[in-house]
């Protein structure tokens, strides 16, 4: 039905509303309503501790911020740090996907496959790793002394390449975030119409100037938007920092006031520091820097020029896809290794193997609950998500009800704000009153599995939106011409062919949440509630070998369940797997 033409946006809107009433009103209840009570509230009632002193609006726990030199060289310190993972993730990524979108070569297939595997460890527990391969007396050290490039002799002190931790957080977090950039930079090519560059070589310009001048410019929104992601989360990190032991760090600060109790006014400012930090840059990568160019067409219209790689090309470019996944695999790698070792001192590899680890992981009260705890908290927060992102899909892309881009925002609004400041903003909302009940000092259950599935819910809706997208909306026609309902269309003829894609976004969410970092660390204040991430820490402060072999253990458990459901997440979405990991 078509809508009457009008220059006024607001008329626009109302008369879509009055079109579509039922739809508007339960897009209201199904969609704006939840979202808005579970991810703008917490936030709002946490922002707005740090604009209150004495019962008074005001600015005073900002200027005690801005004033204190030690807070304003860590907010420098988590630019700084972020700044230098993006770049690093962006000279990782950008090659290898232009290496295999615009190659031939044999094996292709299997790299594009294995440079996704970092994702399955994240940097928090690859930290317990990359300590034992980087530390004063690990195996790097011990390899460079066999080489005969380093003396360790007894009572000297051998170089220790983690003694600020800034390294460390660095290299863990850009092997671990690559892949992101890398999925949004393969989209991006694919977006690019060819004609121009071609039309520069006809021109006279080289291969690297058409890549540099036409190219790389019209990749930038997909760059800018996996950049934003990679930023973010860098910045707003928590466990990587405290397992390095790189404290100067605002997440930490707020990390460790709000696990302490110290729910002030300064700690919330200091978390709107960062939620106004990361809304700004999200808004920057997505609506101007992520902006396409005038010139480009939206698709390509012509195909790309393949070229068929020779053998020693071949060789090159496994070598260049194998060093950067051999790199990123070496925390997964010391983590498997920790959790089998016996004996693992002054040596590169284990003098001795054990699965007692292992085995201690599920026969010890305290891990095989917090394996539990997460398996609990997951599986309801994925019910969640699957409610919730399949009725935002639907309206989104199907229904196209009045509002479907507020609610775009709403759902995609957790990409932006990171699982500190959600967290942060959960603490704020059950610190007192009614909701105190089920906060950190009571039974987290409720706010932990909210907390969860709202991180997580952009990756149902990504996911079931791309497959409403492969759908034609021809056959819900046809099928509702031969006498279907509306509701029965979508159950007999959509909801088929978009299964397997509700089935791959609700493995990611899961499996991403049973690994959930920030939310468990801020949010599990009693041990009985512990989840696996909140229990590797807490096994990690413990110091002992024994207590990281079995931390490391706990991992290895968490690497084959997000390895298993990453791959059968491809297997169902192929090639639109990396739609679920873009802004």
């Amino acid at each position: 039905m078509r809508i009457a033409r009008t220059d006024n946006p607001f008329s626009a809107i109302a008369a879509e509303i009055r079109q579509k009433p039922v739809a508007f009103a339960l897009s209201v209840l199904l969609g704006h309503v939840p979202l808005g009570a579970l991810l703008v509230l917490p936030i709002v009632l946490a922002i707005g501790s740090a604009f209150v002193h004495e019962g008074r609006l005001s600015l005073y726990w900002f200027g005690r911020v801005v004033g204190n030199e030690m807070l304003v060289g860590q907010l420098v310190n988590g630019v700084v740090l972020a700044t230098v993972t993006t770049g690093v993730c962006l000279l990782l990524a950008v090659p290898l996907a232009v290496l295999r979108a615009r190659c031939r070569f044999r094996g292709q297939g299997v790299l594009g496959v294995a440079v996704l595997v970092p994702l399955i460890l994240p940097p928090f527990v690859g930290a317990l790793a990359i300590k034992r391969l980087l530390g004063q007396f690990g195996v790097l050290n011990l390899l460079l002394a066999k080489a005969g490039l380093l003396e360790i002799e007894p009572g000297s002190v051998p170089p220790d390449w983690l003694a600020t931790g800034f390294a460390g957080v660095v290299i863990l977090q850009a092997l671990h975030l690559f892949p992101i950039l890398y999925l949004n930079a393969s989209a991006a090519l694919a977006n690019v119409d060819c004609a121009y560059a071609q039309a520069a070589r006809n021109l006279g310009a080289g291969p690297w100037r058409a890549f540099f001048g036409i190219t790389l410019p019209l990749m930038r929104p997909g760059l800018f938007a996996g950049a934003t992601i990679v930023f973010i989360w860098s910045l707003t990190d928590i466990g990587t920092p405290l397992i390095l032991n790189y404290h100067q760090l605002i997440p930490v600060t707020i990390f460790r006031e709000l696990g302490g109790g110290e729910y002030t006014g300064r700690t919330f400012s200091l978390v709107f520091i960062m939620l106004a930090a990361s809304v700004a840059l999200y808004v920057l990568g997505k609506f101007i820097f992520g902006r396409a160019p005038a010139a480009e067409s939206g698709k390509a219209t012509v195909q790309a020029e393949m070229r068929q790689l020779g053998p020693a090309a071949t060789a090159g470019a496994w070598a260049l896809f194998g060093g950067v996944i051999f790199l990123a695999l070496l925390p997964h790698v010391g983590v498997a290794l920790s959790a089998v070792s016996d004996r693992w001192l002054g040596t590169v590899v284990p003098a001795g193997l054990t699965t007692r680890h292992l085995r201690a992981v599920l026969t010890s009260e305290e891990t095989y609950r917090s394996v539990l705890n997460s398996a609990s908290y997951a599986g309801v927060s994925t019910v969640v998500d699957v409610v919730l992102g399949c009725a935002a899909a639907w309206m989104i892309v199907r229904a196209k009800v009045p509002g479907r881009r507020l609610l775009d925002g709403l759902a995609m609004l957790p990409l932006a704000v990171p699982g500190l400041i959600l967290a942060a903003g959960y603490v704020a909302m059950t610190a007192s009153g009614p909701l105190e009940a089920i906060g950190p000092n009571g039974n987290p259950f409720a706010i932990l599995v909210i907390a969860y599935a709202v991180r997580r819910l952009p990756f149902v809706v990504r996911g079931v939106s791309a497959g409403l997208q492969q759908v034609p909306e021809t056959l819900e026609e046809a099928a509702r011409n031969l006498g279907a309902s509306q509701v029965g269309a979508a159950r007999r003829i959509t909801l088929p062919l978009v299964a397997a894609n509700i089935v791959a976004a609700a493995v990611l969410a899961f499996s991403f949440a049973m690994l959930e970092v920030s939310d468990s660390l801020i949010l599990a204040q009693r041990s009985p509630d512990y989840p696996i991430a909140k229990q590797i820490y807490i096994l990690f402060t413990a110091g002992t070998g024994e207590a990281l072999n079995v931390a490391a253990a706990l991992g290895v458990y968490g690497m084959v369940l997000l390895g298993g459901t990453m791959a059968l997440a491809a297997a169902l979405l192929g090639r639109r797997l990396g739609a679920i990991f873009r802004a």
